[in-house]
């Protein structure tokens, strides 16, 4: 470990627990924050980052790059004195001059995906048929768009796709977006095709993040995306929270509430929710009865 990052690590508040990724989170030193919403994480040694998820102020320092302005302020908050920020300032830009180093991401990053061949989206195929005629109508197509509105969902509510390709046309495809760019998708089968869904995710990914608005207090989470959609909230795409999916929805600096499914699955959702402090949405009989946790 850095001179550093041993040196941050050892200037952190006393007060403060470590997830089992180690992410160390405690009372955020930015601003007035009561609540342990300030994260910081060492990754594999020498990258070192920071995010406050109360007031959203963010810094990071890899070996290779100097000290910036933002990790400056964040030393000073920590109370680490002057001369020794000037230090750790000359050490950083030794170890920039070294070129001997290697650059990591610590927060969860994602990679353009392509999606199933031939897809066209259902406002692309829906001009196709203007000009080619609804007899050309591919019999899949009609399926899946009606499979869209027996759940209550508006076909041009999201923007789902359909592939005449054998293999996947009898399926719904739902891309999953992130920062405005396709990074994989799940093709769900209209019939009684197994398996039901064939999917291409990336680990520790969250759906539908981007719809989430800055004007929301909450930002409501399901495990699937269907269910996501109807309420226009997130979805983790599975039962188990990840870690970085918890750090993904605390960026956005709302309160987080999950809707858990009713299942022996939901149950360890559930667990895994009261364990991270968000808030829950559960329903008995016809009452909604909503858990708010103090973070």
């Amino acid at each position: 470990m850095s001179i550093i990052t041993d040196t941050l690590t050892n200037f952190l508040p006393a007060k403060r627990k470590v997830t089992p990724s180690g992410w160390i989170s405690f009372n955020a030193v930015c601003c007035t924050d009561d609540r342990g919403r300030g994260g910081f994480i060492v990754n594999q040694g020498d990258a070192v980052s920071y995010h406050c998820f109360n007031c959203g102020f963010k810094c990071s320092w890899q070996p290779g790059r100097h000290i910036s302005q933002k990790m400056n302020k964040f030393m000073r908050d920590l109370n680490i004195p002057d001369d020794i920020i000037a230090q750790l300032r000359l050490e950083a830009l030794r170890l920039e001059d070294s070129g001997n180093v290697e650059i990591r991401n610590v927060i969860p990053k994602f990679d353009t995906r392509a999606l199933p061949m031939e897809s066209k989206g259902f406002a692309e195929w829906n001009t196709w048929l203007h000009v080619s005629g609804p007899e050309f109508a591919p019999e899949g197509l009609a399926k899946v768009v009606n499979y869209v509105h027996d759940r209550g969902i508006h076909p041009l509510s999201y923007p789902f796709y359909y592939s005449n390709k054998v293999g996947f046309n009898n399926r719904l495809i739902i891309p999953f977006m992130y920062e405005g760019q396709i990074v994989g998708w799940t093709a769900r089968a209209v019939n009684d095709a197994k398996p039901k869904y064939l999917s291409e995710q990336q680990p520790g990914y969250v759906f539908n993040l981007d719809h989430q608005r800055n004007n929301r207090e909450f930002v409501i989470v399901a495990e699937g995306p269907f269910d996501a959609i109807s309420i226009d909230g997130c979805a983790l795409l599975g039962a188990e929270i990840k870690d970085s999916q918890n750090w993904l929805l605390k960026q956005l600096n709302k309160e987080i509430v999950l809707v858990p499914d009713r299942d022996v699955a939901g149950k360890q959702t559930l667990d895994q929710a009261l364990e991270l402090r968000w808030s829950l949405v559960c329903l008995i009989g016809q009452k909604v009865l909503k858990i708010l946790m103090t973070q």
